[in-house]
């Protein structure tokens, strides 16, 4: 693992095609770029310190220490956060974020990744810059790893987000792109006014949030998909910053309070594709979270600090996914692989291909009434019908 993470990446690089509004490839439609205009929240200090932050604790008198995610920051006044998203002020912890927008679109749900929750809807998703991981092949990076005075926003209160998903059609919101831990606030307060309206929230994480705030987050979410980055500690320490433990309480905590889970997995060479370290994952998914949560086993395209790797061979996706299915998994997908019959959902029982997919389009959809159409055998998930 260590020669493939040798390569120095420069700030040049670093800032080169910085389009902070196309994340992931070519998106449809951006709402921001409906009503964008110059902003001067950067240029005036006083408006970043405008939301007190949530979990954190006073050391002494400019002195914190956040408790919102496992990197429990300790900040005298004027430092910054891992996540580059809060900073304290006369013993205050601040978001920087709530309501700063530097992303928001509408997606296709299958998009996030979700394929059994409410499939081929639409729904608005929004993000902020900041994030409390340092994944080298991050394809978001010229949000996630800058911050908030260094990205394009827009002012646009959870009030705002609200009223944009509704008049775009879209029945659910989602907190997605970078990390919505970081933006915990903005998060939860836009969730809350969502669920008045009657729409739905979607979580997608690296699930590295303190217990409580899941907790407290599960009471508005509908959806969550996390990313299980991979099986050690190693790689999450060498290849993340971050910690595996934490990630494996969220998904019990998750599944616990009745949220929808789905896990993505970014299988990349040479890294995190060892077979044995799949199976054991899906193991423990299977004996902690049940057979029925739907596992993503995503191709890596070479991004940010790791472009000298290949892209992930699609024959590795398919023996990985055979590893998850001979688990006991029942329903494993293969992402940024468009058009491979994995994008499909299976039926367990009678093997039909209940809805049929390519890319993020749903082609036909076999469910009825949450069960397959030609045996009758439910088919975990929320769905339209």
């Amino acid at each position: 693992m260590e020669d493939l993470l040798k390569r120095k990446f420069s700030r040049k690089e670093f800032v080169r095609d910085g389009c902070l509004f196309c994340l992931g490839g070519a998106l449809s439609y951006s709402v921001l770029d409906m009503f964008m205009q110059k902003n001067s929240w950067a240029k005036n200090s006083d408006s970043f310190f405008r939301y007190e932050a949530k979990f954190y604790k006073k050391i002494d008198s400019d002195t914190v220490q956040c408790e919102l995610c496992p990197q429990k920051c300790t900040l005298k006044n004027g430092m910054r956060s891992f996540c580059r998203a809060r900073e304290p002020r006369d013993g205050k912890l601040y978001s920087l974020v709530y309501g700063k927008a530097c992303a928001a679109h509408i997606d296709p749900m299958e998009k996030k990744p979700l394929f059994h929750f409410l499939p081929g809807t639409s729904i608005f998703s929004i993000a902020t810059a900041g994030c409390n991981y340092r994944c080298k092949f991050c394809q978001n990076w010229q949000i996630s790893q800058f911050p908030p005075e260094e990205t394009l926003n827009q002012e646009l209160p959870p009030e705002e987000v609200v009223n944009q998903a509704v008049r775009n059609n879209c029945p659910s919101i989602a907190y997605t792109y970078t990390e919505p831990s970081i933006f915990y606030e903005y998060m939860l307060d836009t969730a809350r006014l969502a669920k008045i309206r009657g729409l739905r929230n979607m979580y997608h994480s690296n699930g590295s949030l303190n217990p409580q705030a899941v907790e407290e987050a599960s009471l508005y979410l509908d959806a969550a998909d996390i990313d299980l980055k991979a099986f050690t500690q190693e790689y999450y320490s060498e290849v993340c910053a971050g910690n595996l433990e934490t990630v494996l309480k969220t998904l019990k905590i998750l599944k616990k309070n009745k949220v929808w889970l789905e896990i993505t997995t970014l299988v990349v060479p040479g890294l995190n594709d060892g077979l044995d370290k799949i199976k054991q994952m899906c193991i423990w998914i299977k004996e902690n979270l049940g057979p029925d949560v739907p596992l993503h086993l995503s191709r890596f395209m070479p991004q940010y600090k790791l472009t000298s790797l290949n892209p992930t061979p699609v024959e590795t996706l398919e023996k990985a996914r055979e590893v998850a299915l001979s688990a006991g998994l029942h329903f494993v997908y293969l992402g940024n692989v468009p058009g491979h019959i994995a994008e499909n959902t299976y039926c367990p029982v009678c093997k039909k291909a209940i809805i049929q997919r390519r890319g993020f389009t749903v082609l036909s959809n076999d469910i009825v009434k949450g069960k397959c159409k030609s045996c009758g055998r439910e088919i975990p998930g929320v769905w339209i019908n």
